[in-house]
């Protein structure tokens, strides 16, 4: 889908590598996972917190504009359906930004908002 997937963590390239060959959903990845030891990305994102990080999902652009950023505490998981949608969303409204994309927005012509002052109070409708 035209980007790059890079997963960073405080962990080390061992526990990685640990983490790859035992977890099921790991076992097939081909993208790069980073080690941040000091926390010094994970500052720079917001996400340490006192010697861990929380879990932050961040969408940038080619451009390296912030597109989208989700934080989530330790005990919370990541939907990758949602972040794809949220993927999705972002190029079809560099495509086409005037109009926004709902909640319940899954691809190319589903249905799609036209933002404005009588979209007020209506959007749940839409």
């Amino acid at each position: 889908m035209g980007c790059e997937i890079v997963t960073v963590s405080a962990d080390t390239q061992f526990v990685h590598l640990a983490w790859q060959r035992e977890e099921k959903d790991l076992e097939a990845v081909t993208f790069h996972m980073g080690s941040d030891r000091n926390g010094d990305l994970a500052k720079q994102f917001g996400v340490w917190n006192g010697g861990f990080c929380l879990r932050g999902t961040y969408l940038i652009s080619p451009a390296g504009m912030l597109m989208n950023a989700e934080v989530n505490f330790l005990n919370l998981g990541r939907n990758i359906d949602e972040t794809m949608r949220k993927f999705k969303a972002n190029i079809y409204l560099g495509k086409k930004p005037n109009e926004g994309c709902p909640s319940k927005w899954q691809d190319d012509g589903d249905r799609t908002l036209t933002p404005g002052p009588e979209m007020v109070g209506r959007v749940h409708d839409a």
